[in-house]
């Protein structure tokens, strides 16, 4: 005979949320979506006695799927250079899927583009540390992202966009 916990009834087993009251995210599965190494200079970037330049190049992408579920993606791009030469590069989108309700457009926004991608971003920076020692490289450990400051200034440069676009031209015809 099982026993039964207190306040433990059908209700509380909606992982969807559908019964819950109130603003709902929840990560439903998070994985490797693409993901690339590349090694360019073969043996020749091991003989070499380097001080490598990181580029990291990061961006975010959110396909809704179903009224409540939405696939963000973290595009992730890490080149490691000795000046001009490509010692390594790894190429990784890490996605997850994650279940948003109750929220109204502009927090959603907010959410899908800021605390989704800083969910993802450890999972990607283990993906890119791994993939560089499998590689034969020293460990390489990225440092955080403020999504929260990224996420403005796409919106301010989008804003500043949008005007520039709606001003008036000054050119008289000739």
């Amino acid at each position: 005979m099982s026993e039964e916990q207190p306040g433990s009834d059908a209700s509380n087993n909606d992982l969807d949320g559908a019964s819950a009251k109130g603003p709902q995210l929840a990560i439903k599965r998070l994985f490797i979506k693409d993901l690339s190494f590349e090694a360019p200079l073969g043996a020749e970037g091991f003989n070499r006695q380097v001080q490598p330049t990181v580029n990291q190049d990061i961006g975010t992408g959110v396909t809704k799927i179903d009224e409540q579920h939405y696939e963000v993606v973290l595009h992730l791009t890490v080149a490691v250079k000795d000046g001009d030469s490509t010692l390594y590069m790894v190429e990784l989108q890490q996605a997850g899927v994650f279940m948003v309700s109750g929220l109204e457009q502009t927090m959603l926004a907010q959410v899908l583009n800021t605390h989704c991608p800083t969910v993802l971003f450890p999972y990607a920076r283990a993906v890119v540390d791994d993939m560089a020692v499998k590689g034969g490289f020293p460990p390489l450990m990225l440092p955080p992202v403020n999504f929260e400051i990224l996420f403005q200034q796409a919106l301010a440069k989008r804003a500043a966009s949008a005007e520039t676009q709606t001003q008036p031209s000054t050119d008289q015809p000739h």
